[in-house]
């Protein structure tokens, strides 16, 4: 602290020895002035919308990464659908969405088909691979492939 109370002490003595003859500043010196400050509010302010778009995009990667978990478990919570039985447009033969909380109304999550991943084996078990897209104002956010196994009947 005493340090600093020095240098504070230094520089007013060297301002005070280069203008003592002068009542006031010079035009060139508040145009310096000027300029440095200007320069200083412009780069608190690029530096303040930077921390600011951050953010945003983080808070969209975890409400995403959140909605993404929760229909992860949502359907494997869910009976075993096969393969050759999933029919998104057949009522109970396809993957149902969870619910999404009204304040992530602008969020969306579309489940494509699954894709068989291994052939019925003679246990009679098969893997799926589900692909589960989190979507914002319609733009994809976050895009998730898990695998799930069952018993194809």
């Amino acid at each position: 602290m005493n340090l600093v109370i020095r240098v504070m002490r230094q520089i007013a003595k060297l301002w005070t020895r280069l203008h003592s003859g002068q009542d006031g500043l010079t035009f060139i010196e508040t145009l310096v002035a000027l300029a440095i400050f200007a320069a200083i509010g412009v780069a608190l302010m690029n530096g303040l919308s930077t921390g600011y778009k951050t953010v945003n995009i983080s808070q969209e990667r975890t409400y995403a990464e959140s909605l993404v978990k929760s229909q992860v478990e949502y359907i494997k919570a869910q009976e075993y659908i096969a393969y050759q039985y999933y029919d998104p447009d057949v009522e109970g033969n396809y993957y149902d969405v969870v619910d999404i909380p009204s304040y992530l109304s602008n969020y969306s999550i579309e489940i494509s088909p699954p894709e068989l991943i291994s052939e019925v084996t003679y246990s009679g078990y098969e893997i799926q691979a589900i692909t589960i897209k989190i979507k914002h104002h319609g733009t994809t956010k976050l895009k998730v492939l898990f695998y799930r196994t069952g018993i194809a009947i």
